[in-house]
């Protein structure tokens, strides 16, 4: 009779059990991510991104019922609305209410619009990044224009070398960046809302009258980005950097720290601590520059001007030819008039701005521009460090720290053999193992 009641007290036990955890299964989630790289799992871009929407955002789902659709829907942004309570998440029908779709623009069934402050940001294809890019373009609260300078053998906004900037550019084009050409062959200054000029690496002497335009245009208070290249000759930019205060050292900046890092070559500059600044606070990636140029000033004027990249103290400006075969064979020769590191090779300037409409005016120059061309960008935290840079400079301050998207999960690739060995071992082996280990199980009982 005791061990009965004990009995029933531990099933007694188990059922009040199991309610409490079931009732506490309706008050709060948990969840547990296995997959590779944690890619089923908001990643920290969009967490950062959500953290800085401080008002709430509706989403408007046009899908029509009697699917799986919706429901994948939900479950897609029951991602978000665990970082983001205050996002809601409504259906429409297209074929219930077609005036209210046709009004939206919905062409597509399962697209999604997305409200925040008045703004709107429409989704067709359903993905994390689409929407996390949706997102932060409502961060910035509008369409950013940056126009890239043209027409003197620059870098190409749009194209597909392996020198150009297109793969960079269509990335900031998702998060509300509008890109456009600018060629002084065309135009006489910088089109009035521009928020950014580039003017990335020319090859070829500017006109003066571009020139003229681009002076124009940083002493009215524009933010400028410029690329500078150590090999490049005379581009006849000398008024532009007198009006900035600064100036580029002769030579190819070499950077015996590298050799840490596995890199032959001294000059691929490698920057893994970055002097105090907004764009780098909290920014702990190692950068890769390919050909640098060091950058120094020659006037106090009015800009204040910080560091953001760096040299070590085992660096110097070579002013000689270099070998391609062996470029470790040079030395540092300070009789040729090369300087000797650590030397800066960007620069942040800021000041109060001349136009009424902006309160500080920014401008960046780097002496490289391959860390953001298609065949640099994928290296160690290029792409990310050109993000920091480009919002900075396009005052969207709260997103310089959003991190970047981390790379999606790999597929597995078998061949047929692996394929087969598979096939074998689930289907064959493992059933066989387990039919043996049951049949062993019921014989030993068997003989007792």
């Amino acid at each position: 009779m005791h061990w009965r009641v004990r009995g029933w007290l531990v099933v007694a036990a188990l059922v009040v059990g199991a309610g409490c955890l079931g009732y506490l299964s309706t008050r709060h989630t948990w969840t547990s991510d296995w997959s590779y790289s944690q890619s089923a799992t908001l990643s920290p871009a969009s967490q950062a991104v959500l953290a800085q929407l401080r008002d709430p955002v509706t989403i408007v789902g046009y899908a029509r019922p009697g699917n799986d659709l919706r429901a994948r829907i939900a479950g897609f942004i029951q991602r978000y609305r665990r970082f983001k309570p205050d996002l809601t998440l409504r259906f429409v029908d297209p074929e219930r209410d077609p005036a209210a779709t046709r009004a939206a623009g919905i062409t597509v069934n399962g697209e999604l619009v997305v409200h925040y402050h008045g703004k709107v940001r429409y989704l067709r294809r359903i993905s994390e990044r689409s929407l996390t890019n949706a997102l932060a373009s409502l961060v910035r609260g509008g369409i950013r224009i940056v126009a890239f300078v043209a027409g003197s053998g620059e870098r190409a906004a749009a194209g597909s070398q392996p020198a150009d900037l297109g793969t960079f550019v269509r990335q900031l084009e998702q998060s509300g960046v509008r890109a456009l050409p600018l060629d002084f062959a065309r135009v006489h200054s910088v089109p009035a809302g521009t928020n950014l000029v580039v003017l990335a690496s020319p090859r070829a002497p500017l006109p003066a009258g571009a020139v003229r335009a681009l002076v124009a245009y940083v002493r009215d208070g524009g933010n400028l980005l410029w690329l500078a290249e150590p090999d490049a000759g005379p581009l006849g930019l000398e008024p532009l950097a007198d009006a900035l205060g600064i100036r580029k050292l002769p030579g190819v900046l070499v950077d015996g720290r590298g050799s840490a890092l596995g890199l032959s070559d001294p000059r691929v500059v490698a920057a893994g601590h970055y002097p105090p600044h907004a764009i780098t606070r909290g920014f702990a990636m190692t950068t890769l520059f390919p050909r640098v140029a060091a950058l120094a000033r020659t006037a106090m004027g009015s800009w204040q001007v910080a560091p953001i990249l760096r040299s070590s103290a085992k660096s110097w400006t070579e002013r000689q030819a270099i070998d391609d075969r062996h470029p470790s064979t040079i030395r540092y020769d300070a009789g040729s008039g090369e300087t000797r590191g650590p030397l800066a090779f960007g620069l942040a300037l800021t000041r109060l701005s001349p136009d009424p409409r902006h309160r500080q005016q920014r401008v960046a120059v780097i002496g490289d521009g391959d860390f953001l061309s298609n065949a640099g960008l994928g290296r160690a935290g290029n792409r990310a460090f050109g993000k920091r840079l480009f919002n900075w400079l396009l005052g969207d301050d709260a997103l310089i720290g959003v991190p970047t998207h981390k790379a999606s999960a790999a597929p597995l690739q078998l061949t047929q053999a692996g394929l087969n060995a598979f096939t074998v071992a689930f289907l064959v082996i493992l059933p066989g193992l387990l039919a043996c280990f049951g049949l062993a199980l019921a014989w030993r009982r068997r003989r007792r």
